[in-house]
């Protein structure tokens, strides 16, 4: 069984960082696609960084690309979420997910889903406020 455990979050001005940790706890971590999303009350989920453990290129939200960097560790089995540059908008609730499959690009490859209904594991959630 899979545990997901975020730390991390916090408050901070507009302009500063914070970086965003998931503990992955189960076996093959690095045959997982690894992603933080974000939830604002009445809002639905988004994803804000996906990547693949294993290797590849990393995936952004519009929003955030150019200020988010996610990468992994994975001798520690671990997920960061590197947030510079943060703006009162990417105040929300943060939570890391794992999906135990990649969408094929259709040439061999893959990339790691946008969607949260592909995400068999979450966090509890991290608070970031950005005022």
């Amino acid at each position: 069984h899979v545990q997901l455990v975020e730390s991390g979050g916090g408050s901070v001005e507009a302009g500063g960082s914070l970086r965003l940790s998931c503990r992955h706890s189960g076996p093959n971590y690095a045959r997982y696609c690894m992603a933080w999303f974000r939830q604002d009350l009445g809002r639905d989920r988004e994803a804000v960084a996906s990547l693949f453990a294993g290797g590849g290129n990393p995936r952004y939200a519009d929003s955030v690309d150019g200020r988010f960097s996610i990468s992994v560790d994975n001798g520690k089995k671990t997920v960061f979420l590197q947030m510079t540059n943060l703006k009162p908008e990417d105040t929300s609730m943060y939570y890391c997910a794992a999906a135990r499959t990649m969408i094929s690009d259709g040439a061999g490859g893959g990339y790691c889903s946008d969607d949260e209904g592909r995400y068999d594991y979450w966090g509890q959630g991290t608070q970031v406020t950005v005022s």
